[in-house]
């Protein structure tokens, strides 16, 4: 199985390496910076979906079995302390068939959030916050707001499960039977 990851970021890659590894014993992975097509810091579901297919998409050839893109970006949430949660995307593509998966979400603070609303990325005010340099690259911001408890490597590998289960189902998503025994 030959594989191609929208984006060079380290976690991303790792967390695909993990996932696919275990559904798939003989993997190859490479990466390719593939252009998103929305904001660097994407704000509402359509945008940052967008962004995960773009990816995966834009980095597909007919070298690959699958293309990964992965996206993260903040979605307006009712009822939550800042009006919005932080959910990465995953869009896997086979050259005909795009499927989806989504990651947990979870709640920046409010002087990051209101940062982000004046234009600046969340990777940038959080490495001010924490004063680790690329922490999305690292262990992200997940891990320092939930001390240690998920890093982004273990929150990015959920949206590539999700990801592919309909891939690891094809006769219960892609059978055109009317009747399916489940």
């Amino acid at each position: 199985m030959r594989v191609i990851v929208g984006s060079k970021n380290p976690v991303k890659l790792q967390a695909t390496r993990n996932v696919l590894g275990k559904i798939y014993p003989e993997l190859e992975v490479e990466a390719t910076d593939a252009d998103s097509g929305v904001p660097d810091q994407p704000i509402g579901l359509e945008v940052t979906i967008q962004g995960a297919i773009n990816r995966a998409k834009n980095s597909f050839s007919s070298k690959f079995d699958l293309a990964v893109g992965i996206e993260s970006g903040l979605l307006e949430v009712p009822h939550s302390i800042t009006g919005y949660l932080d959910l990465q995307w995953c869009a896997i593509y086979d050259g005909e068939k795009t499927t989806l998966g989504v990651s947990a979400g979870f709640e920046y603070p409010p002087m990051v959030i209101e940062q982000v609303l004046e234009g600046v990325e969340v990777g940038d005010v959080m490495d001010q916050v924490t004063g680790v340099d690329r922490l999305g690259q690292k262990t992200g911001a997940v891990s320092h707001l939930s001390r240690g408890l998920l890093d982004r490597t273990g929150n990015t590998e959920q949206c590539v499960l999700m990801a592919m289960i309909p891939r690891m189902n094809d006769n219960l998503y892609y059978n055109n039977q009317k009747n399916l025994n489940i």
